[in-house]
């Protein structure tokens, strides 16, 4: 299991030494100040960098073989997506922040958090503009500084959706999704289009990251929290995909022919037992293999994949499948599609948009804004200013960072 210092913001703490006393920043002390500042920055990655090492080791001893793999992504992942130019071509709108120094950042937030009025623009300028690694540091400061948890004094001192969004990018990726996980079970009735939108689109990885942050948050299972929320197939392919069992990077085409033809007969037989076939190959086997199983499934029946699901099944359990095999084919096009849903078919419903907003703001949402313009004519930035308004338009705005021919 994966120690608590990975998924909270505010467990880590840095030598009180290195803080002095809280100085309020202003231009004209802001140079001398700059020094001593760094040298702070500089103590605050460090400890950082020694806790990730404890907590790789932790889980290096207390994990079973075969969940290495998952578990070295979970710790190592969220520094490589932020840091490392040679990850990969990086599609978020959400960057490191340059001359990067988390001492002034919390200083600033602890000043902008102070009176009745807080300033909302110097967190958004703040908390918008900083990967979500970086956010972590700033916390780190804050707690040190103020001896405060700064997710508890922005749930205070904010309110409404403005503060759904300030809150929600404080958490780290595996912790949010938790979060979202959580409320979507917890109390009278279900949300089950957040269980549908989380499980059928995060990795193996992922799905493993927010198990382990959903035990240590809630103290509770999430496979027992699903199970005892859900039902019938709907519930088997939901327990499915959160096992985090995915078949990666295996192709076979001889067995895609095999798979395409049991996706055909459980399409015409509709039986309990041909749902939990459709399932089974649709939550288990690798991405490129479902390419190649698609591909095949239109040869055979001369129908697309969706289309065949839409007309032989309902529910969430079709809802469910219809996500999965969009998210095969361009996860960018599905978060697209359920946001463009969220705006114009559910009356902007803030909590889908604020969800997908923060949690692909460093992976795709540069590419989630393309394919929302290129599918639907108007942009993303377009339809938040339209609905939106105040603060928490400006937030969402800022994460949205769209460009001038957006406006």
């Amino acid at each position: 299991m994966i120690g608590r210092e990975y998924f909270s913001v505010d467990s880590a703490e840095i030598n009180p030494e290195c803080g002095g006393g809280v100085k309020e920043i202003t231009k004209e002390n802001s140079k001398e100040m700059g020094a001593n500042q760094e040298y702070q920055r500089l103590v605050l990655l460090f400890s950082v960098l020694e806790k990730k090492i404890i907590v790789t080791a932790k889980v290096l001893v207390t994990s079973r073989v075969t969940d290495l793999p998952h578990v070295i992504q979970s710790v190592t992942g969220a520094e490589k997506m932020c840091f490392s130019p040679t990850a990969g071509p990086v599609q978020g709108t959400i960057f490191p922040a340059p001359n990067f120094n988390p001492v002034m950042d919390a200083q600033m937030i602890g000043g902008a958090l102070q009176g009745f009025d807080c300033d909302k623009d110097m967190l958004i300028d703040i908390l918008t503009q900083r990967c979500n690694a970086q956010r972590q540091m700033i916390a780190e400061a804050y707690q040190s500084m103020y001896s405060r948890n700064l997710i508890g004094d922005l749930k205070e001192q904010l309110s409404g959706h403005f503060k759904d969004v300030m809150v929600g990018l404080m958490y780290p990726p595996p912790s949010y999704d938790a979060h979202e996980l959580w409320h979507a079970m917890k109390g009278v009735g279900t949300d089950e289009n957040c269980l549908i939108e989380i499980l059928a689109s995060r990795t193996n990885g992922e799905i493993f990251q927010m198990r382990e942050a959903y035990c240590l948050q809630y103290s509770t299972n999430l496979q027992e929290d699903i199970y005892s929320d859900t039902s019938g197939h709907f519930r088997d392919a939901l327990m499915n995909l959160v096992q985090g069992n995915r078949e990666e990077g295996y192709t076979d085409p001889a067995m895609a022919a095999q798979d395409a033809m049991v996706l055909w007969e459980a399409c015409q037989q509709k039986t309990g037992e041909h749902k939990t076939m459709l399932q089974m190959i649709l939550c288990n086997k690798s991405s490129q293999q479902l390419w190649l199983v698609f591909q095949e499934f239109q040869n055979i029946s001369g129908q697309d994949m969706v289309d065949a699901i839409n007309d032989c099944y309902d529910g969430y359990f079709q809802e469910l499948m219809v996500a999965i095999v969009l998210c095969v084919r361009d996860k960018a096009s599905y978060f697209a599609y359920r946001l463009y849903s969220a705006i114009h078919d559910f009356g902007f419903h803030n909590k889908t948009i604020i969800r997908i907003l923060i949690a692909r703001s460093e992976i795709d949402l540069l590419t989630i804004r393309k394919r929302y313009k290129e599918r639907y004519g108007k942009s993303l930035f377009h339809d938040i200013r339209n609905f939106a308004s105040g603060h928490y338009e400006k937030a969402l705005l800022a994460i949205c960072a769209g460009d001038m021919e957006d406006y």
